[in-house]
């Protein structure tokens, strides 16, 4: 399994399912970082305050090659590699160019999202490749189908089958997100001016989501704390569609209101939140979006 840094995935999350995390990189005032290991989000936003010019960048093919190879070298006969949405960076892109170099099938899955909702598709991912199937014992009656039943081999799923589990759960997730400004997000190009102007001259507080690769606004709410109640009651009532769910909340150095959040929707969602944490939304999403991110992500569980 191979991933990208913008999963936000928890190091040892990482570590205990043998996912490998290949970083995105974050230029700070012409000087190149690597999110994860020499920059996080709270160095971000210390040179976004002080007016650094900040850009980000996909990682190169090579980055992807290397990851691959030490797949290979460690045993690996199939690689799942799923990524950040295509409509958002050319990171998956990369990808694909490296997984042609590679001796072993690469499937490479676009996400299509971001964050956790993408963290949550790798981690079910990792896990279904680790559940042994049970063939099914043939129709025919008799010693035979009997035989089949009693001693058939369980068999471990090939690539193709735990990366459309990843599909499945990135196809699941929802997020909702609100910033303090719509200002990074439309001089990246993640969002147009028109929606931006909501923030900027309407004074609004845009309720914003990914959908099919891009920044959309889905509400618009006149105060912070309004948003707020409206962002956990859209995770809320989505939950409630589900038959279980997995619910993250992300910040930018904001740990007490996630935690509050998170313990809100988990409260609200009854018994079908099997699993809800807190993340830092890490560098580079911080670098698009600006102070002030709070988003909470549903998936299937």
């Amino acid at each position: 399994m191979v991933t990208d840094s913008t999963a936000a995935l928890n190091p040892a999350d990482a570590a205990a399912w043998g996912v490998e995390v290949v970083p995105l990189d974050v230029v700070v005032d012409g000087e190149r970082h690597a999110e994860g290991v020499d920059l996080g989000p709270a160095e971000l936003l210390a040179a976004l305050g002080r007016g650094a010019r900040v850009t980000t960048s996909q990682p190169p093919p090579a980055a992807f090659a290397a990851a691959y190879e030490r797949a290979v070298a460690a045993g690996a006969r199939e690689i799942v590699s799923v990524h950040l949405a295509g409509g958002l960076s050319g990171t998956v892109q990369a990808a694909r160019v490296a997984a042609a170099t590679v001796p072993v099938p690469v499937h490479v899955v676009d996400s299509g999202t971001a964050g956790m909702a993408l963290g949550f598709a790798v981690l079910a991912a990792a896990r279904a490749s680790r559940t042994p199937l049970v063939p099914a014992a043939p129709v025919a009656r008799g010693v035979r189908g009997w035989w089949h039943g009693r001693f058939a081999r369980p068999t471990t799923p090939g690539g193709a089958e735990v990366a459309d589990v990843a599909r499945t759960v990135a196809a699941s997730s929802r997020v909702w997100f609100l910033v303090d400004s719509l200002d990074h997000l439309r001089r990246g190009g993640r969002l147009g001016a028109t929606a931006a102007a909501l923030g900027t001259v309407l004074g609004l507080r845009p309720i914003l989501t990914v959908r099919d690769g891009s920044v959309v606004v889905v509400e618009k709410v006149r105060t912070r704390r309004a948003a707020r109640d409206r962002l956990e009651a859209l995770a809320v009532a989505d939950v409630a569609r589900r038959t279980a769910a997995r619910v993250a909340v992300h910040h930018l150095q904001q740990p007490e209101l996630a935690a509050a959040v998170a313990e809100q929707v988990s409260t609200w969602g009854a018994q079908r939140v099997v699993e809800a944490i807190t993340c830092d939304a890490g560098a580079v999403l911080a670098a698009h979006v600006g102070p002030g991110l709070l988003a909470i992500v549903v998936a299937d569980a």
